[in-house]
């Protein structure tokens, strides 16, 4: 029986259930809770994560985009499996553009609010948290007049039918999309469940918020793709969190390699200034 640890969101269960149903054979999920602020998601991470140091859960599912580039003393990712549509989606309004002036845009993602008034800095971006049915709801309530979501989180959720555009010029978190699996190293194969693309293009992005010194709580936004044998490209943003100023930047290169080389190319372009 593998215990698989998770948070006790909706989306979080059915992240976990996909995980669990693939595992080829018999598991249980096990709810962790988590104290602290509402909007830091790292908590989650760390409770998750001594959950498995304490010998309470065999692994456990993050969204990947959550977890920080430093883990743990004594854990790994073990896996990162296919990865859903990484993009964000707009629900409310086809697109941006089709918002009139003062739109209120509901979001409780930095980046996002960041990359939105970058965007039209005639919108103004609400405050919106809660549960993805939590803040659809706000939505139909009238307290937003448009939403930005994780397409991959609705999904997930089978609510693809709230979308109406996806915003393809906004660069998204890195991870966003992709599930990363950590466990104590050796303690579980779960090779079926290795994605390879998905795999390299999670660790250039996370590679590229490491030497940035970003956090899930920054507005950095990352995002890579395979283009060739062991080559991706690798699409960056940063940006002010009032979307005053910002700096994008796209590289092809080694797998290995291009994390780094984008994040160096970005902080000789003043992101170091932005991000402080």
């Amino acid at each position: 029986m593998i215990r698989v640890g998770t948070r006790g969101s909706a989306l979080a269960l059915a992240q976990a259930e996909w995980v669990g149903e693939r595992l080829g054979t018999e598991y249980e999920l096990v709810k962790i809770e988590a104290a602290g602020p509402v909007g830091d998601k790292s908590r989650w991470v760390s409770e998750l994560e001594r959950a498995l140091l304490a010998d309470e859960v065999d692994v456990a599912v993050h969204s990947a985009k959550d977890v920080p580039a430093q883990l743990a003393d004594g854990l790994e990712i073990v896996a990162i499996p296919p990865r859903e549509d990484p993009r964000d989606a707009i629900c409310g309004a086809p697109s941006l553009s089709e918002l009139g002036p003062g739109a209120r845009v509901g979001t409780s993602s930095l980046r996002r609010a960041a990359q939105i008034r970058a965007a039209r800095e005639d919108l103004e971006v609400v405050e919106v948290r809660g549960n993805v049915d939590t803040r659809l709801r706000k939505l139909a309530e009238g307290q937003c007049d448009a939403l930005v979501l994780a397409a991959a989180g609705l999904a997930r959720l089978g609510r693809l039918d709230a979308v109406d555009g996806i915003l393809d010029a906004f660069v998204p978190a890195a991870g966003q999309g992709a599930l990363a699996l950590e466990a104590r190293p050796g303690r579980l194969s779960l090779d079926g469940l290795i994605d390879a693309d998905a795999t390299v293009c999670v660790r250039a992005e996370r590679e590229l918020t490491r030497a940035l010194g970003a956090s899930c709580n920054t507005p950095v936004g990352a995002f890579a793709r395979v283009v060739g044998d062991g080559v991706l490209e690798l699409t960056a943003w940063v940006g002010r969190p009032d979307g005053s100023a910002w700096v994008r930047d796209v590289l092809r290169g080694p797998a290995s390699e291009v994390g780094g080389a984008v994040a160096e190319r970005l902080l000789a372009a003043g992101a170091g200034e932005l991000l402080s």
